[in-house]
């Protein structure tokens, strides 16, 4: 009788308790994801958390993602500091969607433009540098760019940027002014010879990164969100055109990226959602593209369902799947892409808009950071995997899988030079993330492995104008960028950044120079 009356007000006091509470996924996004995704959760150094731009991922693929991290991309892993209710609260909350997603307009993005009142364009540089030989170096740490010397390595200057600068610099041809774009879509103008900010727009809300045309007189800007395509005066940064990015059966897509064709005076856009490959033309008398059955009744006479001609003409090539990573070759006749799940990567000729090969690249190619160079004659590519500790070599003209070289990991960033024997690859993810493979262009050997960090990340490789240095990112917040002699592989001086990320020559990028990337 005792024990049943107390198992009785034990279970009394037991229901008179509180009911556990079920997560906040509100609250847990504000503690967790806000800091890199924007408490709006429009995106910030991370993308928009919201069904326009999540895509397919959903459900049990958004709490995988959320527990176990994504490869490629600085998105942790929080199965080891959530329960499993928590990943599924905080799925949720993110797949629903906001209140009012904003639009942004043309109208939107002019009223953010603010164009500099105290710029003052120099007659020349204002510095004795080599402007051909100046590199930018982001620093991440604190949103800023560093202008080296490229000959003493001396900061000409260190100026602030938008908030997670997301993308590689883009100059205009003539190496003067240079475009960078922030992850929540600011555009900001700099010129390199006055070392001062012209001025800055917000092109996007949520973008991917910026393409200038080959004449230097247009900016694109590739968005998440809203779909568009953002194409903007190189001038002034005034918008010249808002191009909603729907494929042919209507649906809409994000935009993975925009690349300048030079020889095709063109900008290429990869598609996220969309099995389409669009070619936008940067010149007036583009075209006409036609979209659809053309019949010729004689010569000169046809009929089309639609076409598309002059300046920003659009051209759509159908392709099996969405292709979001691309690689060039030089001529820009080919291009060589993947999609993030696939372990293939396909050959689209761009002259006749159709796939022409199809190659074997598993553990996923990382294309955007391929290179190529000549070896014993022939053209050949390299990329680095995601997923792999790997590197594929191409020929160019077989499509064939030269070699594949083991690595100590997978990588994320290829580079080289004319003037160099060596590819340097790095080791991204995983355990080895301090080291740099240096890569013989001939014998596709691995010659040196360096440690020049230990147990920091090493990442990134930008050559001087000659090839003479290559300079190396710390990717740590007490980083630096190492100066090495590329000839003797010895470390020649080492400057402290706030965790430098990428670097850019400005004459390897105006000149499109072999072992960089475009």
């Amino acid at each position: 009788m005792i024990r049943h009356i107390a198992f009785s007000s034990a279970l009394t006091a037991l229901a008179a308790l509180p009911a556990m509470a079920a997560p906040d996924g509100a609250a847990l996004y504000g503690e967790h994801c806000a800091a890199c995704h924007a408490e709006t959760r429009l995106g910030g150094m991370g993308p928009a958390l919201i069904p326009e731009t999540l895509g397919r991922i959903k459900g049990d693929a958004l709490q995988e993602v959320i527990g176990n991290g994504r490869v490629a991309t600085q998105m942790p892993a929080f199965a080891g500091d959530l329960a499993a209710e928590e990943i599924a609260a905080l799925a949720a909350y993110i797949s629903a969607p906001l209140a009012e997603v904003p639009d942004w307009t043309a109208a939107d993005i002019a009223a953010t433009r603010e164009m500099r009142a105290d710029y003052a364009a120099s007659d020349a540089p204002v510095f004795e540098a080599d402007p051909m030989n100046v590199t930018l170096v982001v620093e991440t740490g604190d949103h800023h760019v560093s202008v080296l010397d490229g000959d003493t390595f001396g900061v000409l200057d260190r100026f602030s940027t938008p908030y997670a600068v997301h993308g590689g610099p883009k100059f205009t041809p003539n190496g003067r002014f240079v475009f960078i774009m922030s992850r929540d879509g600011w555009v900001q103008k700099y010129d390199l010879w006055s070392l001062a900010e012209v001025g800055r727009v917000r092109a996007g809300l949520n973008s991917r990164n910026i393409a200038i045309s080959h004449d230097g007189k247009w900016l694109a800007v590739a968005n998440y969100l809203p779909n568009t395509l953002t194409i903007l005066d190189a001038a002034d940064l005034s918008v010249a055109r808002v191009i909603d990015v729907v494929g042919r059966d209507g649906a809409t897509s994000r935009v993975s990226a925009v690349y300048q064709a030079l020889d095709r005076e063109s900008f290429v856009l990869a598609l996220k959602d969309v099995a389409e490959i669009w070619e936008v033309a940067t010149v007036p008398d583009a075209g006409p593209f036609h979209e659809g059955f053309v019949h010729s009744h004689e010569s000169g006479m046809e009929e089309s369902l639609a076409a598309e001609t002059g300046l920003f003409a659009r051209r759509r090539i159908p392709v099996e799947d969405p292709i979001d990573d691309f690689f060039f070759s030089p001529d820009y006749r080919n291009l060589i892409g993947t999609n993030r799940e696939g372990d293939r990567g396909v050959v689209v000729n761009l002259d006749v808009g159709r796939a022409i090969a199809e190659l074997p690249l598993p553990g996923m190619p990382h294309l955007g950071s391929g290179i190529s160079w000549l070896r014993d004659g022939h053209r050949v590519m390299a990329t680095p995997h995601l997923r792999e500790g790997m590197l594929s070599v191409i020929d160019m003209a077989s499509w064939q899988v030269v070699k594949t070289i083991k690595t100590d990991g997978p990588g994320f960033f290829l580079r080289s030079h004319a003037n160099t024997p060596y590819v340097w690859a790095d080791v991204f993810f995983g355990p080895n993330h301090d080291r740099m493979h240096v890569i013989d262009k001939r014998t596709l050997e691995i010659v040196k492995t360096l440690i020049p960090a230990p147990g920091k990340t090493v990442a990134h490789t930008e050559f001087t104008r000659d090839g003479r240095h290559a300079l190396v990112s710390v990717w740590e917040d007490d980083g630096a960028v190492i100066v090495y002699d590329a000839a003797t592989l010895e470390e020649v001086t080492r400057l402290p950044m706030r965790k430098p990320s990428g670097k850019y020559n400005v004459w390897n990028k105006i000149t499109f120079e072999d072992g960089t990337s475009h």
